[in-house]
């Protein structure tokens, strides 16, 4: 309030008016300048944080909906809060990226007509940073995925879960690194 009272007070002063009508015409081109610019970097701004809201929530779909798959296959999730599984609202989730968008952490709930729960996963994208990989779905391998589930009942019979999901797949052999040769320390 002060400042634009000063501000205004300042371009209707008498001095103002008799210095500046020489440099007006400069004076109303830098304004005109400085008005396009700001409006450049606001929109340039605002483009990139839309851009980044939509790369997320495509990274969120393509992850839940694969989480989902999983967990409509999985018969305890399905004995727990049963049939059909539904996702919750996505402004319900969670959404964390890494390693230059190769690695997500997202958790969102999940309602069956017997209880509700929240689907814990991390995965990591397969494949290269194109410029179309922008457009084209991405395809995400989930590394760790469990489920806390809740269970209402009667006083007695009420539970909460934890399932994980993870495919019981048997680690790799160990094999031992016959190419690699110990160092030898320099002699001094």
């Amino acid at each position: 309030m002060i400042w634009s009272t000063l501000v205004s007070f300042f371009k209707n002063s008498p001095s103002s008016k008799v210095s500046s009508t020489g440099n007006s015409v400069n004076e109303e081109k830098s304004k005109s300048f400085v008005r396009k610019a700001v409006s450049f970097v606001l929109i340039t701004v605002t483009g990139g944080v839309a851009l980044s809201a939509l790369d997320d929530l495509a990274i969120y779909h393509g992850c839940s909906s694969k989480a989902m798959e999983k967990a409509s296959k999985n018969q305890a999730i399905i004995d727990a809060i049963g049939e059909p599984i539904e996702k919750g609202p996505w402004y319900n989730a969670s959404l964390a990226v890494a390693h230059k968008r190769h690695s997500v952490s997202c958790t969102f709930p999940v309602s069956g007509p017997q209880g509700t729960g929240v689907l814990q996963l991390k995965a990591v994208r397969n494949g290269d940073d194109n410029w179309y990989s922008y457009i084209l779905p991405r395809d995400w391998e989930i590394l760790i995925m469990e489920a806390l589930l809740h269970v209402p009942g009667n006083e007695e019979k009420q539970q909460t879960l934890r399932i994980s999901l993870l495919e019981k797949t048997p680690s790799p052999a160990c094999i031992a690194c016959t190419e690699c040769r110990p160092q030898q320390s320099e002699k001094k």
